[in-house]
């Protein structure tokens, strides 16, 4: 296939309906102003210049022929969408980051700490690990926050039977915490 047929085959492929010295012509005409459009809009030139590379890359991928007289307002529309785009897409990062924030807690713990816990929440498991899978099931419900009817459909028991069924197995998590890991202080 020679040359021509390439660019031919090119066009085709990539809609383009315009050669690139039309192009160049064009984006020299324009880049700069549709940087400082996008300067002014955006409030940073760096990113103003990478919105613009945008502009200029849907042009050129897209079938507008560079000749037309509506090319210019074309740029122009496209970066404001895109500058605009833009800004909300940096508010809402900024509402995520800020809700991020609010959600930290608000004592950070020192690595003392949270090893300690990290510790703490071992032993726990082991001992619940060793108890009758009932007894571990209505102490982790209990303490995921449940409330004596919850427990009670959660475990398909009698309303009555949770407050005797809970104290049982807190007793025993209690004898069996202490015989493994003595009496904590």
């Amino acid at each position: 296939m020679s040359a021509d047929g390439l660019e031919s085959l090119d066009a085709l492929v990539f809609g383009r309906a315009h050669n690139d010295d039309s192009y160049d012509e064009v984006f020299l005409a324009n880049y700069q102003r549709i940087v400082a459009l996008l300067s002014r809009l955006l409030g940073n030139r760096a990113r103003a210049e990478e919105v613009a590379s945008e502009v200029f890359w849907r042009a050129y991928r897209g079938t507008l022929r560079w000749e037309d007289g509506r090319l210019s307002g074309w740029l122009y529309r496209t970066a404001t969408n895109l500058g605009i785009e833009e800004i909300r897409s940096r508010a809402r990062r900024e509402r995520y980051e800020e809700a991020a924030v609010q959600q930290r807690p608000t004592d950070p713990r020192t690595p003392l700490e949270e090893l300690l816990n990290a510790e703490r929440a071992a032993r726990v498991r082991s001992v619940l690990a060793s108890l009758k899978v009932w007894q571990a099931r209505i102490l982790v419900l209990r303490s995921s926050g449940l409330s004596y009817v919850e427990l009670a459909q959660a475990m398909r028991i009698r309303p009555g039977s949770v407050g005797t069924m809970l104290a049982r197995a807190e007793a025993q998590f209690r004898r069996q915490y202490t015989q493994v890991y003595g009496a904590e202080e």
